[in-house]
């Protein structure tokens, strides 16, 4: 699969693992980490982007603890019309783009955000397109949140494979975050496991 395909494959996605499907699940384990992190690490006017947000479950959660200056982007141009129907005022708090990271990410100002986070979306990134990591860093001014899967599951990230195909479709690549992130120049200051994923939580320096 090559990175237009994999991209044209999230932006055209319904069904399993569609905005409509985030919706219907809504928030989880990793949206309360998430606030958990949020809450001792930034204040309630940080200015806070999450990359792939689909409908925006794990802003929702934010957005309930107080957090109003989010910005969402994502692929699939049904994630806000999606959005405006289970999460209302969530839809009219925020700032919401589609468009692709690799296209999204360098139109943005330096620490255009006090922090940056992904949950389960950088994994999906094609290698052709791993310039996205080095934006993610340099567009927020404070932290960068990873929330991605690194072998929780049992059949996924094991092995020493690259890359697994989940459902048998889409590519998941797999990578250390922690070496990523630190290679780029990011500090590590928390890693958090979950049932499904591993949140890290870096620092731009």
């Amino acid at each position: 699969m090559d990175p237009d395909e994999n991209r044209r494959g999230w932006a055209e996605r319904s069904g399993a693992y569609s905005p409509e499907y985030y919706a219907q699940l809504g928030p989880n384990e990793v949206s309360e980490t998430l606030a958990a992190v949020f809450d001792h690490y930034v204040d309630e006017d940080a200015a806070v982007l999450e990359l792939g947000c689909s409908s925006g479950r794990h802003l929702e959660r934010l957005r309930r603890a107080g957090y109003e200056d989010l910005t969402g982007v994502d692929l699939n141009d049904e994630s806000f019309a999606v959005m405006a129907d289970h999460y209302p005022r969530l839809a009219d708090v925020g700032t919401f783009h589609t468009a692709p990271l690799e296209e999204f990410l360098p139109e943005l100002d330096d620490g255009a955000f006090d922090i940056v986070y992904s949950v389960e979306t950088l994994q999906h990134v094609h290698p052709d397109d791993s310039e996205v990591f080095e934006e993610c860093l340099r567009v927020t001014s404070d932290l960068l949140v990873t929330a991605e899967n690194e072998g929780n599951s049992p059949r996924r990230g094991r092995d020493d494979h690259e890359v697994s195909r989940v459902d048998d479709e889409f590519p998941l690549f797999h990578r250390d975050w922690k070496a990523v992130f630190s290679s780029l120049g990011a500090a590590h200051l928390l890693r958090e496991p979950t049932k499904r994923d591993t949140v890290r939580v870096f620092r731009s320096v």
